[in-house]
């Protein structure tokens, strides 16, 4: 992934993916927080990769491809215990379990 300005945020919304990060953040309200999110877009704007940030630790990444059209295409997940897992994802953008 290139070099792209990090955007930071409290929460998000929903349980779909991507996920719909909610309430920036300046980067002087990151650090007065114990927990916030990391997003970083593509070079078309998409939500690529979101890190939650835990007392300075990295606790969940996602990271996320997208087909031309915009739908979403995989989507990974590391957890707080390093376990990456992949998902595919349909021709609607939605993840198949």
């Amino acid at each position: 992934m290139s070099e792209l300005q990090e955007r930071y945020f409290l929460t998000y919304t929903g349980v779909e993916l991507p996920l719909r990060l909610v309430t920036p953040l300046s980067t002087e309200e990151v650090d007065n927080r114990n927990t916030f999110f990391v997003a970083q877009e593509d070079a078309e704007g998409r939500l690529a990769e979101v890190r939650k940030m835990v007392y300075g630790e990295v606790e969940l990444v996602h990271e996320y491809r997208y087909r031309e059209d915009g739908t979403l295409a995989e989507a990974w997940i590391t957890d707080a215990d390093g376990d990456r897992h992949h998902l595919s994802c349909d021709a609607q953008g939605r993840p198949q379990r």
